[in-house]
């Protein structure tokens, strides 16, 4: 199976900046798409952004296009979420998710990372 660990949520005002991490282990990193999400008490969980490992493609969504910027590190097997910019609306927990290229469904979820923008 694949694990996942997201990191690097935390408190932030708005039009501040952070970064998230999510490290993947368990499996060949390389056959994977992993997407962040963001869910918010009573919400369904938000599509944010998404990346292959494979062609390095991305997704974002419009309301966080141009913000946010995915990466990917190889090399060390983690995905970065850099969010910036960031506003109240930003406020929910991120999760990271990992599915295989040819999966429609996420399998795999790592817990989520607080992210608070005060204004």
């Amino acid at each position: 199976d694949v694990q996942l660990q997201a990191s690097g949520g935390g408190s932030v005002q708005v039009g501040g900046s952070l970064k998230l991490s999510c490290a993947v282990s368990g499996h060949s990193f390389d056959e994977y798409i992993i997407g962040w999400f963001r869910q918010t008490p009573g919400n369904e969980r938000e599509g944010v952004s998404a990346i292959s490992a494979v062609d390095d493609s991305t997704y974002y969504a419009a309301s966080v296009k141009g913000r946010f910027t995915i990466s990917i590190d190889n090399a060390q097997d983690t995905v970065y979420l850099q969010m910036n910019s960031l506003q109240p609306e930003d406020t929910a927990v991120y999760y990271c998710a990992a599915r295989g290229t040819r999966r429609s469904r996420y399998e795999y979820w790592g817990q989520g990372t607080l992210v608070t923008v005060s204004s």
